[in-house]
């Protein structure tokens, strides 16, 4: 039996022409637009609005490089991801990848850890959404807005694909209108040409000043990496999500040549602004967060509230495409027998409706546990799934080294987007993620991060290597009787 279910494996002739989809069970209801606009937000994640202050405190303007090396990273394994989707694009992505490059172990592994990761992140989102919306309306209960935020999303969800597609055609529509508004208000303030603003016209200045570039040393570069990477994390969304679109192969590619302008304008750029307008030890970058302390600089009235309704808007987007993720990666985990049938199940509409409800009720878990043991159960939680996007990336790369070889023997017309310098590239960035890994053990909270999640990741991957071997017991049970 193949290791990848029918949307991955095309080599009978007779389904070359066959969508993803239509072999699964999903439906094409996702369109241009929504890929477009997936393929954007993505890689805005409240993470950037919310935790780049930190980031230029530990680093000064050097915070540029941090973002700069993260995102080369992320550009380089969206680059392998994108080669591999287009050639066999499916809801599995890189988990169904692993699974036939390294084996059903890795596939299993980095799959269920993928899953873990983001119904994690569901609560930290419902929970961050919530605390919002209670300072807005005090007299309904904290948990009640996370009920309500999650029951809301799991219902757009449940409904289509394509209510999934809208509301998050919407959500990253309006992460990116905020940014590109904020680095052109910024860029005409830092000169002095925003009118009716009164910010001095510091140009660049800000950047070599007070300190100088690396005012804490070039190790600061590093501290800050450690700062930025994950918020990083879901850029890979987009081809999952391409499985149900029409024209998926289409789709991947664009998203994946489109990729660096993306990390440069929505990273580098609104970061550039941030360090620009403001000395980067200002306090109010810390006690206020970057982009307000920069919009309150240009005279922006009501730049927290601007920014709540932002930051609300990037928390309902993570937490929309979470749930997503979560139940598609169930689903193709259910497709090739390592999770429960059911989760393989779809209704008529094509909506895996068992993954998603069973994503979610760990969610609901989840925040329960945030709630209740926020100092221990959750944190545990948070830090046995904190390196998980280290871990999926190193998984990405070491599948490309092999696929790139199976596709060329295998299906060479398939191979439309290629890695650079292959395989010294690849290698480069195994590289870089593992030297990441190492630096984490080094920090104090990084290291409870990457030795919790590889004690989750070790178990995940012993059961896996259980079933396998009780499958192989069971075949050779009855090939000898």
């Amino acid at each position: 039996m193949s290791s990848l279910p029918p949307s991955v494996v095309t080599d009978a002739p007779q389904q070359e022409d066959r969508t993803p989809q239509q072999s699964s069970g999903l439906q094409a209801g996702l369109k241009n637009r929504h890929l477009s606009m997936i393929a954007i937000g993505g890689v805005i994640g409240a993470g950037l609005f919310v935790g780049s202050g930190s980031g230029i405190a530990a680093a000064g303007p050097g915070i540029l490089l941090s973002y700069a090396l993260v995102g080369t990273m992320v550009v380089f394994v969206m680059r392998m991801l994108g080669e591999m989707a287009v050639a066999n694009p499916t809801s599995g992505s890189f988990s169904a990848y692993a699974d036939r490059a390294l084996g059903r172990w890795a596939g299993f592994s980095i799959g269920w850890l993928y899953w873990f990761f983001w119904v994690v992140v569901l609560a930290v989102e419902a929970t961050a959404g919530a605390t919002i919306l209670h300072g807005w309306v005090s007299s309904v209960p904290q948990w009640a807005w996370a009920l309500i935020v999650m029951a809301v999303l799991t219902a757009t969800n449940l409904v289509s694909v394509g209510s999934y597609g809208e509301f998050e055609f919407w959500f990253a529509g309006i992460k990116v209108v905020a940014i590109a508004a904020f680095i052109v208000l910024g860029g005409l303030a830092a000169f002095g040409i925003l009118p009716g603003s009164d910010h001095e016209a510091v140009g660049m200045a800000n950047l070599t000043g007070h300190g100088g570039f690396l005012p804490n040393g070039p190790g600061a570069i590093l501290t800050g990496v450690l700062m930025v990477v994950f918020s990083f994390m879901g850029s890979e969304i987009v081809t999952l999500a391409a499985g149900e679109s029409q024209n998926p192969r289409k789709a991947i590619t664009k998203a994946t040549n489109s990729v660096i302008w993306r990390v440069g304008v929505f990273y580098l750029g609104s970061i550039l602004i941030v360090v620009s307008l403001l000395k980067w030890d200002d306090p109010a970058i810390v006690k206020k967060g970057s982009y307000v302390a920069a919009l309150d600089s240009i005279g922006i009235a009501h730049a927290g509230e601007i920014m709540n309704v932002i930051v609300l808007t990037a928390v309902l987007s993570c937490l929309n495409s979470g749930l997503y993720t979560a139940s598609r990666m169930a689903f193709s985990l259910g497709q090739r027998g390592d999770a429960p049938a059911q989760f393989a199940r779809t209704s008529k509409g094509g909506v895996p409706r068992n993954a998603i409800l069973g994503s979610v009720l760990f969610g609901f878990v989840a925040v329960f546990f945030n709630y209740e043991w926020p100092d221990t159960v959750f944190k545990f939680l948070l830090n046995s799934s904190g390196a998980v996007a280290l871990f999926v990336w190193l998984v990405i790369c070491f599948s490309q080294l092999k696929m790139r070889r199976i596709i060329e023997r295998e299906e060479p017309e398939k191979l439309i987007v290629r890695m650079w310098l292959f395989p010294y590239l690849t290698w480069a960035t195994i590289g870089m993620i593992s030297f990441v890994l190492v630096y984490m053990l080094t920090d104090k909270d990084g290291r409870p991060q990457v030795l919790l999640s590889l004690l989750v990741a070790a178990v995940v991957i012993a059961i896996s290597l259980v079933r396998e071997r009780m499958k192989s017991g069971r075949k050779d049970a009855v090939v000898g009787s």
